[in-house]
């Protein structure tokens, strides 16, 4: 499985009702891979797939699958509290045709480090997918060391890690440990241009529900050495990252699906909408953006 290149943890588009929005999906998704993004994320954080019912999970992960399959590629979020939940959503995925994996650490139990590669390779054994392991300390608790992640590393299934730590001190240091045959993928959307300048060719981006093909661009220029542009698009987008970094970074990313003439609708329990001056606050600042 190749993921160089921007992946997008795709938002949840809903209607009126609260309800998954499936059409507004599948035209996002449509909008994302003619903008050249490298792979659609499923059932990430920035989908909001803690708020799916089991029926719901299937039918986004089924809508995605079926606008994005052999157009890029296609990764599952499999998180879980413990490894049997874990196990199910893999399997589910590999049933539908997903070419890999996402998964952090269980939240709430708050495992320690032998705990976290018990959970992993529990999880490795039991599917054939490969699995990107997602360190965001902030959102589960615990943050994934590196002594462990160059232990895990050594599974023939888990092939790289989501870096979101916010600590660049750490990316850094895991992109200088050199681990074979794994990748260290940009997790920190406003970290995006200190990851290119060390070489990183795969950024899962939330923000790419905003920027895709800006972010494809920023990439390109890396690749190519031109750091000036790199340094210039990202500056351009730093606002609006920030912005949505400091407060509603679910909700704005939704309100941002308007730059392409759809509607995500509004975020689900428990997150709250945003207070109705913040919306046109952030609004206006994406009315501003320009390159």
């Amino acid at each position: 499985m190749s993921f160089d290149g921007v992946l997008v943890p795709i938002i949840t588009p809903c209607d009126d009702s609260g309800a998954v929005d499936t059409k507004a999906l599948e035209q996002l998704v449509e909008h994302f891979i003619s903008q050249g993004v490298a792979g659609i994320i499923a059932c990430g954080t920035t989908g909001e797939y803690y708020s799916f019912s089991e029926s719901e999970r299937q039918v986004v992960l089924e809508t995605i699958a079926k606008a994005s399959k052999g157009h890029v590629t296609l990764i599952a979020g499999a998180n879980a509290f413990n490894a049997k939940g874990a196990i199910e959503n893999a399997k589910q995925a590999e049933e539908m045709g997903y070419e890999g994996l996402m998964l952090a650490p269980p939240s709430y139990s708050l495992p320690c480090q032998e705990g976290v590669k018990h959970f992993y390779t529990t999880v490795a054994d039991a599917t054939s997918l490969p699995i990107i392991m997602y360190n965001f300390p902030d959102r589960v608790g615990i943050n994934i060391e590196l002594d462990t992640l160059i232990e895990l590393a050594k599974h023939p299934r888990i092939i790289g890690v989501k870096e979101s730590s916010g600590d660049f001190s750490h990316a850094l240091a895991l992109v200088q440990a050199n681990i074979p045959n794994f990748q260290v993928v940009c997790g920190c959307d406003d970290q995006a241009a200190d990851f290119l300048f060390w070489g990183i060719t795969s950024w899962i981006s939330g923000s790419a529900n905003v920027f895709p093909g800006e972010q494809v661009q920023m990439m390109k220029a890396a690749a190519a050495g031109d750091y000036a542009e790199t340094k210039r698009l990202m500056s351009a987008m730093y606002p609006v990252i920030q912005s949505m970094e400091a407060e509603g970074y679910n909700q704005k990313a939704k309100l941002a699906a308007q730059r392409f003439g759809i509607s995500a609708g509004a975020v689900r329990s428990p997150l709250a909408p945003l207070p109705k001056e913040k919306e046109e606050q952030f609004v206006q600042l994406l009315a501003e953006f320009k390159v």
